[in-house]
């Protein structure tokens, strides 16, 4: 069922009066607070099962414990799937997560986890069937297939072909996409160090900075990936970046193509800022996270980009998850106060939560 709560007169006071800029003729419902965290649970990505459950990656770039926690509708959370599984594993363990930014839900109720092992850049797959509180499986994902330099971000989940399409931002010109066939558990990386997938040369200046990262200013490939609902296009585009792109999820899943050929069925989409993640309505407004401009915006099916809504306490809005109540819930996180994008230390305001409006038109994906 939907998630539904009553707000306190501060909480619905700020609704009231946070929407500073919303354009002229475009019917996005307000911009609510659904749930707020403490600085022990910085919000990462989420995904949303169509029973509604809510679950919700922990951003390792401040260094807590907990990987993953399933959010309730009063705000609490849990670590998920138990304990055990969302907290490091140990010495030559399988149980346990090393770092999860990516993560989404199917219409069978698996929760698909990215899970990336910085030390060798190898990661897995790890689907977790929601319904029965069980492990349904683990895809590896090792070289060739990832880099020394992977950073395997987000991923779309497409239903009707039984694929995974995962982004791996890489650095420099390895950024790439990863095509997983969940049938027979091969994956295969196209578009590396295509245009499409490598950070444009552009500084990344929030509240006046310039975001550096391992002390150059930041230049991060592609990383915000989403499915239409029909599961035909596949989109996508480089963080650092000013293109939304999209390719048929027919040309993904064909392996006889050459790269050559695939970088040719590659259609540029529409405008788009400085961001992180994406998703899509069943109209074809694709929203955008614009981290640069404490705002969320939505480009249109005629390519132009479109700013909903901009409020100060919008700091870093990152990740994006559909609800079956049509709503679209975004997470706050403040990462460029984080320790790995503040030059070691940690300033963030503790301005973390998930914040959700109605989409445009009816969002849910296919399932």
């Amino acid at each position: 069922m939907p998630h539904c709560f009553s707000l306190s007169p501060r909480i619905a006071k700020t609704i009231l009066i946070g929407i500073v800029s919303v354009v002229p003729g475009v019917l996005a419902g307000e911009l609510e607070t659904y749930a707020a965290f403490s600085k022990k649970v910085p919000p990462g990505n989420l995904a949303i099962t169509a029973e509604g459950r809510i679950f919700m990656s922990v951003h390792g770039f401040y260094g807590q414990p907990v990987r993953v926690v399933e959010v309730f509708d009063n705000g609490s959370t849990r670590p998920y799937p138990n304990p055990e599984w969302a907290t490091a594993p140990g010495d030559a363990k399988t149980v346990g997560l090393n770092g999860v930014l990516g993560l989404n839900a199917d219409g069978n109720g698996i929760l698909w986890l990215l899970d990336t092992h910085a030390p060798n850049r190898s990661g897995r797959l790890i689907g977790w069937n929601t319904k029965t509180e069980k492990l349904e499986r683990i895809i590896y994902l090792a070289p060739p297939v990832t880099r020394e330099t992977s950073f395997l971000n987000d991923l779309a989940i497409d239903t009707r072909h039984n694929a995974v399409y995962i982004s791996d931002s890489g650095a420099g010109k390895s950024a790439a996409l990863i095509v997983v066939d969940l049938a027979t558990g091969q994956a295969r990386r196209v578009l590396e160090g295509s245009p499409f997938t490598v950070a444009e040369d552009l500084d990344m200046v929030i509240d006046g900075a310039t975001v550096t990262l391992g002390g150059n200013p930041a230049r991060i490939g592609v990383n915000p990936i989403t499915v239409d609902h029909t599961f035909e296009w596949v989109y996508f585009a480089p963080m650092t970046g000013t293109s939304l792109y999209r390719i048929k999820t027919a040309d993904l899943l064909d392996p006889a193509l050459t790269e050559k050929d695939l970088r040719s069925r590659v259609k540029r989409y529409g405008d788009k800022p400085v961001s992180d993640g994406i998703t899509i309505d069943r109209g074809g407004n694709v929203y955008i996270t614009s981290i640069t401009n404490d705002s969320i915006g939505v480009t249109r099916p005629d390519g132009t980009y479109q700013t909903l809504f901009q409020r100060d306490d919008l700091s870093w809005p990152d990740g994006f998850a559909v609800g079956p109540d049509d709503y679209v819930y975004v997470t706050i996180n403040e990462l460029h106060r984080s320790p790995v994008l503040n030059q070691g230390g940690d300033a963030s305001k503790g301005e973390f939560k998930i914040i959700r409006f109605k989409a445009l038109t009816r969002a849910s994906v296919g399932r």
